[in-house]
């Protein structure tokens, strides 16, 4: 049994994060991606020593992130990269963005997967792409989700520029299994798309799969790949926003004509060095938390056995969301918004994620076991 809790409710309602504030009290935010967990002490006890010697000025983009999070990639998905080759941003969909604007002319093609994470859908309209959707191949029983690799060769070989991967996936919570990156690399390779992989939900993969790094896996995803990611899923630190991107080689990067320098001068200062001292020094509180979401992904599966059998739990293998099909329950293309209004609890709509998503619901269970206890009661008092 994990030693790390989540705060209790009394705390967290003191919190002045998007969580617990855009909801009345009355209401169990279960919606957006923070966690209940008290911030790792080594990284507080460091940002509290930063401020003591007023040391928040403008970063110096040291190569100390870079150094770290190559330590962590090698110690934990036996990943060789350059630390030199990270360029940070302020966060990860900044990253995306510029990375698919520089990569793409106004109005070409960019595939991705939905359902997927909303802001996907905004930052290729901001890069002036075309979006070009490739919905998953809904589970049948004998499988999980899975790309419809059929049809994404289609959208390839149609012209398509780039693929906005996301891997873990959001919101089914699913790493792809190194075969499927694999066959991924192999298209881009052929009909010369450039994959941009998000991978913020990686260090989140429980312990019952594996996270396998898309520019690990082979030379074609290395010729054709960017990834993106953050310490900020991981370590509970969005608000200090620091992210960055990695091309797989000369040839990817040189893909991105013209990416902003601006992009790289706005990283945190706090951001950077929060991620940092995470890498190096979290690791430990890092195991305790995923530890935590797999118990209380277990405590999921049983609650809606016994208080709302007819809902379908997709369950994650990483990161601490979980995608709930509410259509046996007829409860329409917005379910969210019927368990807010009759339980009080704050879902992420499934149409966020696509038209796929109708019917569905993300829910947050990154919180005390009593408080995953309570929504979920108050969800079932939704009928």
């Amino acid at each position: 049994m994990t030693a790390l809790h989540a705060d209790p409710l009394a705390l967290l309602r003191t919190r002045t994060s998007s969580k617990w504030t855009r909801y009345p009290d009355d209401v169990l935010p279960m919606f957006v991606a923070e966690m209940d967990y008290p911030l790792a002490p080594v990284i507080a006890s460091h940002l509290v020593e930063l401020i003591g010697r007023s040391d928040v000025g403008y970063d110096a983009r040291r190569p100390l992130l870079g150094e770290a999070f190559a330590s962590f990639a090698h110690d934990a998905w036996d990943w060789e990269l350059d630390p030199s080759t990270l360029t940070t941003t302020v966060n990860v969909m900044m990253a995306i963005t510029e990375v698919i604007r520089a990569a793409i002319g106004p109005g070409d093609r960019v595939v991705l997967n939905t359902p997927v994470y909303p802001p996907f859908f905004w930052a290729i309209k901001e890069a002036g792409g075309e979006l070009l959707d490739v919905p998953l191949l809904p589970p049948d029983g004998s499988r999980d989700w899975e790309i419809d690799f059929e049809a994404l060769e289609t959208a390839f070989s149609g012209g398509a520029k780039a693929y906005l991967l996301c891997h873990p996936h959001n919101p089914t919570g699913l790493p792809y299994e190194r075969e499927t990156l694999e066959r991924i690399a192999e298209l881009a390779a052929q009909y010369g798309v450039l994959v941009v992989s998000d991978e913020i939900h990686g260090a989140l993969t429980h312990s019952d799969a594996e996270f396998v790094p898309f520019l690990a896996v082979s030379e074609a995803a290395r010729e054709t790949g960017i990834a993106v990611t953050s310490a900020s899923k991981a370590f509970n630190i969005p608000g200090l926003t620091a992210a960055w991107w990695i091309p797989g080689s000369r040839a990817a990067k040189a893909r991105l004509t013209g990416f902003p320098e601006s992009a790289e001068h706005r990283t945190s200062h706090f951001g950077v060095h929060a991620s940092t001292i995470a890498f190096n020094e979290a690791r430990g509180w890092l195991a305790d938390v995923v530890e935590a979401i797999e118990t209380n992904r277990a405590l999921l599966h049983d609650l809606l056995d016994e208080h709302l059998p007819e809902a379908v739990l997709h369950e994650p293998r990483a990161s601490y969301l979980a995608w709930i099909d509410f259509r046996p329950l007829g409860w329409g293309d917005n379910p969210a918004k019927r368990i807010l209004d009759r339980g009080r609890v704050a879902l992420t709509p499934g149409a966020h994620f696509g038209t796929i998503g109708r019917g569905f619901a993300r829910i947050n269970f990154a919180c005390a076991p009593e408080v995953l206890e309570e929504g979920v009661r108050r969800i079932a008092a939704a009928r």
